[in-house]
């Protein structure tokens, strides 16, 4: 197992730029995988990592990949930016919080404890670790569109569903373009219900279904 803190993020949240985009993050874990010599992966992604790990990367280096796994998350189409996926109102509201609280380049962490309000099995001990340990994001890494030349799109998927239910997820893909890629026989679902963050919340549950996810040879 390798886990990855993309630049900027995490304990390299000191190697921060404006410049720090959707690209940097993708040649993080290309680099993981050139360098380390790995071969027949399964690669990760939550939420924005979704972009990163899970379709840009393994679109560079799909002969390396087994599966993908998208943990309440999917793949952005080619040309598409991770701010197009929400609402106009979110990206303008987000866009201000970065001019007004991020010297222009960087989004500040959510405010979790709204988040995670009625939330059942969210206690105020992740609340604390949340507040704790988030850092700004580089605005760039989520207006920088996804590049991609199809290459992944022949990778089996597997997706962990913790905001949606699995009918909602084929709704959304047949009445939005941006969710077109997650149906089809490339992909398989597992539900975890919870909210957005089944990591801190549902841990061992996640954790089975990621010991599980690799494909039968």
């Amino acid at each position: 197992m390798y886990p990855l803190s993309l630049t900027g993020l995490g304990e390299r949240a000191h190697l921060a730029r404006p410049d720090t985009d959707l690209d940097v993050h993708v040649t993080d874990v290309v680099n993981l995988l050139r360098y380390e010599d790995l071969h027949d992966v399964v690669l990760v992604g939550h939420s924005y990592a979704g972009a990163v790990v899970t379709t840009a990367a393994a679109d560079r280096l799909a002969d390396r990949v087994a599966q993908l796994v998208f943990v309440d998350t999917g793949p952005l189409p080619d040309g598409v930016a991770n701010v197009e996926f929400g609402p106009p109102q979110e990206h303008e509201r987000n866009a201000a919080m970065v001019a007004q609280h991020g010297d222009g380049w960087r989004l500040p962490p959510p405010p979790w404890v709204e988040l995670a309000a009625g939330v059942a099995d969210v206690d105020e001990s992740v609340v604390a670790l949340l507040g704790e340990r988030s850092v700004a994001q580089p605005w760039a890494t989520a207006t920088t569109p996804v590049r991609l030349s199809g290459a992944w799109e022949k990778l089996p998927r597997l997706g962990v569903l913790s905001s949606f239910t699995v009918e909602q997820v084929r709704q959304m893909a047949a009445a939005m373009p941006l969710c077109r890629h997650m149906t089809g026989d490339a992909w398989r679902y597992e539900e975890l219900p919870t909210w957005h963050w089944p990591m801190l919340s549902r841990p061992p549950e996640l954790a089975q279904i990621l010991h599980q996810a690799r494909p039968a040879a």
